[in-house]
Order: C-alpha cells, then sequence, then structure tokens
C-alpha cells in the first residue's frame, strides 16, 4: 500500500465512522459538566487505530470517538509546546500572548485562564503529568502552574525506558478522592507521552511490525525509521492506556456522561519536519471529544476548531460567559447539534504561525512565520529566509528532538535532507487536500499567483485585526524575549552519532 493509498484509507474509515456508529441522542442536560482535558505531549494526527492504521493500537481513544464526536480539522496556532498550550489555556492565538508566543519563555500573568476562572466559579480544579511548559510561569506572580494544583504523587514503574514514571490515572482518582462532595471538577491530564526520548526497539519488541509502517514522502525509505516510528507508536499506547483507566474510572463513580472529555495532543510528532514545522502534520492535531448527556455522538466533523475554542467552550459549557480577553469562539453549538460534516460554514479557516524556538547562537534564532490554512490550501510566509527553520548547523540543529530518524538524514546530504532541515523560501504554497506532506511547493508557480496573493493579503488582514506585532510593525519584540530554559543544545550528541 503506498502513501496515497493509506491517506485514502483514513478518509474512508472516517467517512464510515458515519455509518459503523450508532448515534447516541442526548436525553438530559446537566447543568454544570465536569471538564476533563487528556492531553498528549508529541501526538499527530491520524496516528490512532480508529483511523486504520496497523501499526496502532488507540481503543480508549477510539471510544471517545466512537461514542462522541471525531473532528477531522483541529488546529493548534503554534505547533511547539509551551505555545500551544497557552492558547488552549487563555483562549487566544499565540501572537496574542506576548511573551508566550516564544518556546520556552514566561506566561503573562495578565491573561486569565480558564481553570482559574471555573474554580472561582465552584469548580474543583488540579492538574497531573505536563500542564502548561515549557517555561516560567512564577515571573508574572502567579502561585502555580495555569493549569491549576498539582497532583503528581503516585508513581509507577513504566514497562520502557523514556516513559514517564507519573502514574496519570491514579493520580486523577486521587483528585477525585479529595474532591468535596457535589462539586464539578476540571482536571488536565498532560502526559509526557510520547515526547522523546524512547527506548530504541521497544516498538519491535512489543511485537510491531516495521513493514506496516508507510513513511511520508519527505522521509528516505529505511528500516530504521519505522522502527523509531513503533517507538514512538509504544508511547502513544501508553497515553490511551492511561486514558483507558480514566474512562473506567468515571464509569464506576457514575459520571462519565456529566463530563465532558477532550482527547488531544499539543503539537505532532518529534520527528524531523514534524514538530515545530509549519506544515500540516505540526499543526493539525487529533481530537475527539465525548459529552454523554449532551452531546449526540457517533458523529465526524469537519468543522475548523482552534485550540483556542476550547476555554471559552468549557466555560459554555459550564453557563459561564468568556472573558473579553479569550478571542477564541465556542463551538459548544456543534457538540449539541446531531450533525456530522460540515456543521458551521464559516468554521473554514486556520491562522498558524512562530517566532524563535530557543535562545541558541548566533544564526540559530529559528524563523519567524505566519500561514493560513483553508480547506484547499495552505500558504505559508517566512519573513526571514536567511534564518534555519530547525537550527544552524554548526550548533546542532536545535529545534529537533533528537533520535534515529534526525540522526539518519543527518549523515545525508540529498534532498530529505533539504526537506528536513534545509533553510525554507519566502513563500510556500501546498494544495493541502491533495498534498497533506507538503512537498510540492506551488508558490512560484505561475498559475497559482492570484490564489498566493488573494490567501496572503486574508492572512495579513486577520493577523492585523488580531494585533499580531509582527503585522504593525513591531516584529523585534519576539527577538527580545528572554529565553527561560536550559543553554545546552545537542550538538554534541549529534558528534557522537557521526
Amino acid at each position: 500500500m503506498r502513501a496515497h493509498e493509506i491517506r485514502f484509507s483514513m478518509l474512508a474509515a472516517c467517512l464510515g465512522l458515519l455509518a459503523y456508529f450508532p448515534l447516541a441522542v442526548a436525553t438530559q442536560a446537566a447543568p454544570q459538566p465536569n471538564i476533563l482535558l487528556v492531553i498528549a505531549d508529541d501526538w499527530s494526527y491520524g496516528h490512532a487505530s480508529v483511523f486504520n492504521v496497523p501499526w496502532i493500537r488507540t481503543p480508549a481513544f477510539d471510544r471517545v470517538a466512537r461514542e462522541g464526536v471525531l473532528f477531522r480539522n483541529a488546529f493548534t496556532s503554534n505547533p511547539k509546546c509551551s505555545p500551544s498550550r497557552a492558547s488552549i489555556l487563555t483562549g487566544r492565538n499565540s501572537w496574542q500572548l506576548k511573551e508566550a508566543m516564544n518556546h520556552n519563555s514566561i506566561f503573562p500573568p495578565e491573561f486569565p485562564v480558564y481553570p482559574d476562572i471555573l474554580e472561582q466559579a465552584g469548580y474543583f480544579v488540579g492538574y497531573t503529568g505536563k500542564g502548561w511548559g515549557p517555561g516560567e510561569w512564577r515571573v508574572g506572580g502567579r502561585k502555580r502552574n495555569p493549569a491549576g494544583p498539582e497532583f503528581n504523587r503516585y508513581r509507577l514503574k513504566p514497562p520502557y525506558n523514556g516513559i514517564s514514571v507519573v502514574d496519570y490515572a491514579r493520580n486523577f482518582e486521587d483528585f477525585l478522592s479529595k474532591r468535596p462532595a457535589g462539586k464539578p471538577f476540571c482536571f488536565w491530564l498532560g502526559t509526557h507521552e510520547p515526547h522523546r526520548a524512547y527506548e530504541e526497539g521497544s516498538g519491535v519488541r512489543a511485537g510491531k511490525d516495521p513493514k506496516l509502517v508507510l513513511l511520508p514522502p519527505y522521509y528516505p525509505d529505511a528500516d530504521l525509521i519505522r522502527r523509531d516510528i513503533l517507538d514512538y507508536a509504544v508511547e502513544v499506547e501508553w497515553f490511551d492506556q492511561h486514558l483507558e483507566r480514566v474512562l473506567k474510572k468515571l464509569e464506576e463513580i457514575g459520571e462519565l456522561d456529566n463530563t465532558l472529555i477532550v482527547v488531544t495532543s499539543d503539537n505532532g510528532m518529534p520527528f524531523p519536519r514534524v514538530k515545530g514545522q509549519i506544515y500540516e502534520h505540526a499543526f493539525h492535531m487529533p481530537l475527539a471529544i465525548r459529552w454523554g448527556a449532551v452531546s449526540p455522538g457517533g458523529r465526524v466533523v469537519d468543522d475548523f476548531i482552534n485550540f483556542r475554542d476550547l476555554a471559552p467552550t468549557f466555560l459554555e459549557a459550564a453557563g459561564l460567559t468568556p472573558p473579553p480577553s479569550m478571542t477564541g469562539r465556542s463551538f459548544l453549538d456543534i457538540l449539541k447539534s446531531a450533525k456530522s460534516g460540515w456543521i458551521d460554514p464559516s468554521r473554514n479557516l486556520m491562522l498558524v504561525g512562530k517566532e524563535r524556538h530557543d535562545l541558541g547562537r548566533p544564526n540559530d534564532w529559528g524563523y519567524p512565520v505566519r500561514a493560513i490554512r483553508t480547506p484547499e490550501w495552505l500558504y505559508v510566509r517566512n519573513y526571514e529566509p536567511d534564518r534555519w527553520p530547525v537550527g544552524n548547523p554548526e550548533t546542532g540543529y536545535r529545534n529537533c528532538d533528537d533520535g534515529p530518524t534526525k540522526f539518519f538524514i543527518l549523515r545525508r546530504f540529498d534532498r530529505y535532507y533539504k526537506l528536513c532541515f534545509g533553510k525554507r523560501p519566502a513563500e510556500e504554497l501546498y494544495r493541502v487536500d491533495q498534498d497533506p506532506d507538503c512537498v510540492n511547493n506551488l508558490a512560484y508557480d505561475p498559475k497559482f499567483v492570484d490564489i498566493k496573493r488573494q490567501l496572503r493579503e486574508r492572512m495579513e488582514q486577520l493577523l492585523r485585526e488580531e494585533g499580531d506585532p509582527r503585522m504593525l510593525g513591531n516584529a523585534a519584540f519576539f527577538d527580545t524575549i528572554e529565553y527561560m530554559g536550559s543553554r545546552d543544545h545537542a550538538y554534541d550528541t549529534w558528534l557522537k552519532n557521526q
């Protein structure tokens, strides 16, 4: 089976859900639901068994999709951990978040976050695993992680190295045991998986077959890369096992249907040309939502959902009015609808972008970029094409997680090296409905001059309306933001693998 065939099978699987899953129409709505966000760290869209992918099994995610709503077009506005999570918490696009636009910076104190708002309204709030981060939330005077009070007491022995010792599901049970009687809860369950590092060979030892993995066209045909992806799959399945335990616990206490359960990830998988890059596989996110008491299940929805839409949706579901600072738009109407496919025709556009990744060294600051995504097109504008998008080769390709795939491609000075680590042109244009791998740049084809211009003008108009400093003549601000993380970089590791 070739790459285009697996994409077709994924599409067919999604469409098939409409016939396969029973339509569960809600009969009674609870006034204030529990709100549970289950968020993976670096998990890509399409990497679940509900999409008929043969090298991974995710029965818990599949169940949420089957009994709830599977969203085929959910996006983060910035495909890096801390900016993406900040967008979820604040209901704002990342260029509206001052310092939080950059990875590993501070969390500005002036932006209200939905867990605090729900807590003030009487909710019992907490988180386990990875909340907002990496970065520094204390600088502005915050007393706790923006995701809420921490519940990380319980540990376990994981089956493979690289998997966190945090027992997420047990910590959720601990959180529930401390909840005052009668209070609804708001919980953030953030796993550290499938973030690298992985135990090399764990996927094969788990019984997975490398031959089942179909590689995207920006990778060479290599068994090593397939095995690396299987190691990643093991950690996605670990995430799913905790989700399964959480669903079971909610059933045991009789609160499954009155809990608004959102299952997603912060950005794409930690592989070259994916995580942190402005291509489809980086910012297109898995999203399934179950709310048995209110939301009719067994549906597949095409409407574009922005991560900044989550916070206002949570607040509206709780009967609260989102604050003016939240620029996202609630999609509670979609959750309550009994329809599939396109429900709200106005939800057909997405903006995405990033600025600097880490502090780096000279000429290693990452590339500032903005993009607009429609159902057919992805237009990308690189504002500093002389900057390295994945890191300066002389300082170790910092903006790409270390792993076998990275080091394998770094040894090759061919088209795959260029696709994964080379500098980007000033403009990129992809017919993303036909080329989701984003390898055929049409930006300099004369046939698409008008489309490119229209998309660029629309994107920049919307960014100006949203107050993006880069559009308002203050792009230099982003390069002045203090970097709060470690100054260590990957160059020594890279040298060891030569």
